[in-house]
């Protein structure tokens, strides 16, 4: 009996990948790998994670694509970080603002929601005043954070996604 010739023989299928990762995982990856040096990618990763977190709600999308168009970054990348972060903002933005009335300099107790409903039903312009305080001093805060948690993230991030991208590399010019 003739032996089938090696190039006849299929190859063997390769595994079926989940819903999860050919859905999901794998179009994230390739839009955050699509054009950017690793530099690029984690300074992308730093400003998506600034903005997303910023302390004012409605500012994430415009802040994020005016610093991605203005430094020349993937802005669907950054827009994509900063809004996987939007869980995270929500879960900040009272204590900030709450910590930032403080620093902006309202006396008395602590930012709550009984406060604001009781300053705008007899104080309208006290409660916008706090609402204002509170507000400058939670940017100020997350300002401060930025300044000093966005260089470290980039300078961690920078060797991992260089090591990650740089073995990424020979299996895309495989194909």
């Amino acid at each position: 009996m003739p032996q089938p010739s090696p190039l006849l023989v299929p190859a063997s299928p390769e595994p079926p990948t989940s819903w999860w990762r050919r859905k999901l995982l794998q179009p994230l990856l390739n839009l955050l790998k699509q054009g950017l040096t690793p530099q690029q990618l984690a300074l992308t990763i730093v400003l998506g994670t600034a903005t997303g977190l910023v302390p004012v709600l409605g500012i994430t999308t415009l802040t994020a694509t005016a610093l991605a168009v203005r430094l020349r970054l993937n802005v669907a990348a950054t827009l994509l970080i900063a809004h996987l972060w939007s869980p995270v903002q929500l879960l900040l933005l009272i204590p900030l603002m709450s910590q930032g009335a403080r620093l902006w300099g309202s006396n008395g107790p602590a930012l709550t929601l009984e406060k604001l409903q009781y300053l705008f039903s007899h104080d309208t312009l006290g409660a916008l005043r706090l609402l204002w305080h509170a507000i400058l001093g939670g940017l100020a805060l997350w300002a401060g954070a930025c300044c000093i948690l966005g260089p470290v993230l980039y300078l961690l991030l920078r060797p991992i996604l260089t090591h990650f991208m740089a073995r990424q590399r020979p299996l895309d010019t495989e194909v």
